[in-house]
């Protein structure tokens, strides 16, 4: 079970550098700020497509480690990637004070205790009714990509992270249940496969569109917290994960901190990075 620890680490660190990448890119693209439309613009940013495959490979590392440990843990240590974003911000320039790195600090305990408490082992398949609410769990989420095209307010920047949590926790709900058929071309038939793409999709689409409304750690933090929440709550409710004998306090105690450190560190580094820019002289970007 050690490599499902490694490639949930993996997965992690390109998980926080893929988003660095593509809030570049969205920002080069000059669509930050402006209509849904002015996406389109990303076709020609390369920072972008870099980031989604960087993404893309984090998934993998994921998905494998997934089927190998509980959607608690390898949720929770995506949910921390904001910490590797923020760190990865610092080394380009940004400046984190000593409260966002207590943050990290906080958050690494919490990912240190779930690593300890977390009974690795596969998950329950889930039948196949509820694999195609997987897939049309679709529906909903764009759904609120269409409301928020029509409103520019906060909550609509809220909504999209939100719904790109909730998407993305079903990838990796379909991530830790699917049944790898026999032979593997099969593949194309399994409802799980399907909600992986589709919610994949729509939720690269929805983070995208809400950091063209809002900053890039905010953001993050909203989608992974959703995200992490939701899956950990099915996983462990629906899908037999489950805690060391003896650790559930730990584990518990773990959840609580892992996310409590990337909310904080993303809102350290989202105001650090605002009263950086406001000292800042006129025609420097930070």
């Amino acid at each position: 079970m050690a490599l499902g620890y490694v490639l949930a680490v993996l997965a992690t660190l390109a998980s926080g550098s893929g988003s660095i990448l593509v809030a570049l890119g969205v920002r080069r693209a000059g669509a930050f700020g402006g209509r849904s439309l002015d996406l389109i613009a990303l076709r020609r940013q390369w920072l972008y497509f870099l980031g989604l495959g960087v993404d893309v490979l984090g998934f993998a590392c994921a998905s494998v480690a997934l089927h190998r440990l509980p959607l608690f843990l390898v949720q929770s240590m995506l949910a921390f990637s904001v910490g590797v974003t923020a760190l990865i911000s610092a080394f380009l320039g940004a400046h984190l004070r000593t409260r966002g790195w207590i943050a990290l600090a906080v958050g690494a305990t919490g990912l240190v205790l779930l690593g300890i408490s977390a009974e690795p082992g596969p998950a329950h398949t889930l039948p196949p009714q509820w694999r195609w609410v997987l897939v049309a769990t679709v529906v909903p989420v764009l759904g609120i990509a269409a409301y928020a095209r029509r409103h520019r307010h906060v909550w609509a920047t809220v909504a999209l992270a939100f719904g790109s949590g909730v998407a993305y926790s079903v990838v990796g709900i379909s991530a830790r249940t699917i049944d790898l058929p026999d032979p593997v071309w099969r593949l194309v038939l399994e409802p799980a496969a399907w909600a992986i793409v589709l919610n994949g999709i729509a939720a690269a689409v929805l983070f995208a569109m809400a950091l063209q409304k809002g900053g890039p750690t905010a953001v993050t933090a909203i989608m992974f917290t959703t995200n992490t929440a939701l899956s950990s709550f099915v996983g462990l409710v629906y899908l037999d994960d489950r805690v060391r004998q003896g650790y559930v306090t730990a584990a518990a105690a773990g959840f609580v901190l892992a996310i409590a450190g990337a909310i904080a560190v993303a809102h350290y580094s989202a105001n650090s990075k605002k009263k950086d820019s406001a000292e800042a002289p006129v025609g420097v970007r930070v």
